[in-house]
């Protein structure tokens, strides 16, 4: 049997779900991602042996995305990525988890310069940009 691609959120306390329940008002029911939140409580090896048994059971071609580049969700992706292969982005927002869910959902596979790409183009200075679009 065949491992499902998936979105893996790593995020601190959790605000991953709310960003999914946000991105399920835009595109519908979301089912291709699976957050694993940072609580407080975890220790380094729990939270690295929590993501690496999810990470077990899905496609090497799964993407995790996490929150802030050089904590402790991102050192453990890192760590998972490079043993498997899967890619890791730091710097979730709206428009990258979009992205990645409406590929999953209508291709069944993951565009990974798109996803960063939508990532990336999100962050602008709203009222410079209006103005200069006037």
């Amino acid at each position: 049997m065949d491992k499902e691609t998936k979105i893996v959120l790593l995020t601190h306390g959790g605000w991953g779900s709310n960003l999914v329940s946000s991105i399920e008002m835009i595109a519908g029911k979301i089912e291709c991602v699976h957050e694993i939140a940072l609580k407080p409580a975890y220790t380094l090896p729990e939270y690295m042996t929590m993501v690496r048994e999810y990470t077990d059971t899905i496609s090497s071609d799964s993407i995790i995305m996490v929150d802030l580049f050089g904590g402790t969700p991102s050192n453990v992706a890192a760590a998972i990525g490079n043993q498997t292969g899967m890619h890791v982005f730091a710097g979730l927002n709206a428009p990258m988890l979009l992205e990645a869910c409406l590929e999953l959902q209508n291709t069944g596979s993951l565009d990974y310069d798109a996803i960063l790409n939508a990532g990336s183009a999100a962050c602008m200075d709203v009222v410079a940009t209006v103005k200069k679009n006037m």
